[in-house]
């Protein structure tokens, strides 16, 4: 699931990436255009609740290209975002709201 705030003052957007506890097992991390398709940029975390995330600021406006690699070499996309593809999934974030 992706979670995607309001446009800030200061021209971002915070994405939220998460997956359920254990699925898939091991470590995961979200990998990217936003992180130069790093896979040690974003790992994502356990939290309290037992979900696993990872947090971006991206510029307001953008569309993201990214995929999860899991522990083993594992490539796999998010059912919630838009096939891009060869190159995973996406997602356009929300450009500033301008006024009338």
């Amino acid at each position: 699931m992706i979670k995607v705030a309001r446009p800030t003052s200061h021209g971002t957007v915070r994405v939220t990436f998460s997956l359920p506890a254990g699925e898939p097992a091991g470590a995961v991390s979200v990998v990217g255009d936003f992180n130069g398709w790093d896979p040690h940029a974003h790992p994502l975390r356990k939290r309290s609740n037992g979900a696993r995330t990872a947090v971006v600021d991206v510029p307001a406006g953008t569309t993201l290209r990214f995929r999860y690699l899991a522990e083993g070499g594992r490539w796999f996309d998010d059912d919630t975002a838009a096939p891009a593809g060869d190159d995973g999934t996406s997602i356009t974030v929300p450009a500033p709201d301008r006024p009338a």
